[in-house]
């Protein structure tokens, strides 16, 4: 699914370069789950915001499920993020005007979709981030941030795209909602088998994947495999 060969990531002011990465080598099978930690500041950032096709590397070879996306033009990694990524991020994005159902349909308005199509996806997809129906009328803000999460979480299904890139999708939640944001996770994991990259600084939430990556001064100086990975504790959705 996902090939990173000798990365690199390098700014340049003036005559300074700055390595945010350097030859970092990555891969993630079909259907795994990872975890991509570090410090702040230790390039695990700019490693997600490639691996989201949201920037292009210095140097180096990314490819997305075979294809060589790594000197796309700004038009193409746009078309690959709305057609084969699903975004979630700490801070949700959620239109504020929107209800819950629009919030989850509105990406597939630039797929050009038809209103009673985009509604039946998103309903599938909300159902499937276990969000309660009863609240897909509601706005946002008569929402915890638990519940805005899953919204967040089913908006980046609805496309169904090949990857899921979860950005500290627990950072503005408590321990106890955090833990169900992480149960989502692993359902959609194991039971569909979603290919999912979570960016944690916590080795808490790091510990809930396959996978543990990590990044430090721009390189990557761990792989390792989770023997017993930490099991999210299952509570009612709030």
């Amino acid at each position: 699914m996902i090939e990173c060969v000798n990365i690199e990531k390098v700014y340049r002011i003036g005559e300074v370069e700055t390595y945010a990465l350097r030859s970092a080598t990555l891969s993630v099978a079909d259907g795994e789950f990872i975890s991509i930690t570090g410090p702040s500041g230790s390039g695990k950032s700019t490693l997600m915001n490639i691996i989201g096709c949201l920037d292009t590397p210095t140097n180096g070879e990314y490819r997305l499920s075979g294809e060589d996306v790594s000197g796309f033009d700004p038009d193409e990694l746009a078309l690959i993020r709305n057609s084969k990524i699903g975004f979630v991020f700490q801070s949700f994005h959620l239109l504020r005007r929107a209800s819950v159902l629009r919030n989850v349909a509105l990406p597939l308005v630039y797929a050009g979709l038809a209103r009673s199509q985009r509604n039946e996806r998103a309903a599938q997809a909300l159902r499937a981030s276990s969000f309660p129906e009863k609240f897909w009328n509601h706005m946002p803000n008569q929402l915890s941030g638990g519940m805005m999460q899953r919204v967040a979480i089913a908006r980046a299904l609805v496309n169904n795209p090949l990857l899921i890139l979860a950005d500290e999708p627990t950072g503005n939640l408590d321990t106890k909602t955090g833990d169900m944001i992480l149960d989502t996770l692993q359902r959609l994991h194991r039971d569909e088998h979603r290919t999912i990259v979570l960016i944690t600084h916590e080795a808490y939430v790091a510990e809930h994947a396959q996978r543990i990556i990590q990044v430090r001064d721009g390189s990557i100086v761990d792989d390792t495999v989770i023997k017993k990975r930490r099991v999210a504790t299952i509570h009612e959705p709030v």
